[in-house]
């Protein structure tokens, strides 16, 4: 395996099977945990809105064996609208937002773009990433 086999979000967690199957556990009341159909992934990550507790909104990532990208849940911010992408290496999911890592070393991005923490058009030579929560970003909730 090459990414995380595990990831959790506020209100779900992923497990990745060593078949490339994914389970999903915890509310799901946005369609995170709709990932019953999912195979052929090798790393997850799990994304949230923010954790107040008046929400549920989450997001699943999953890094297909051939380089896609798949996600479900809640896509307020585009945080889901990672179809295109290709040639991706690791996923990682945060607060409204998605990361991938192309083989490049540049970093894709889909989701909440305002807050600056999605301003990734001059990385380069990236080999690992992470997403934060709200809290870590200093944002607040809006």
């Amino acid at each position: 395996m090459s990414g995380p086999v595990i990831a959790a979000g506020r209100r779900h967690s992923l497990g990745l099977r060593a078949d490339g199957t994914v389970v999903a556990a915890g509310n799901g009341a946005s369609g995170e945990c709709r990932v019953e159909d999912w195979g052929g992934v090798v790393a997850v990550a799990a994304g949230n809105v923010h954790t107040a507790s008046n929400t549920g909104r989450s997001h699943s990532v999953g890094l297909h064996t051939d380089g896609t990208v798949i996600a479900t849940g809640w896509n307020g911010d585009g945080q889901c609208d990672v179809s295109s992408w290709r040639e991706v290496t690791l996923v990682a999911a945060g607060w409204r937002r998605t990361l991938g890592l192309v083989g490049d070393g540049t970093v894709l991005v889909a989701g909440r773009l305002r807050d600056g923490a999605c301003d990734v058009r001059r990385w380069r030579e990236i080999v690992a990433l992470a997403c934060g929560d709200w809290h870590s970003v200093g944002l607040s909730a809006r």
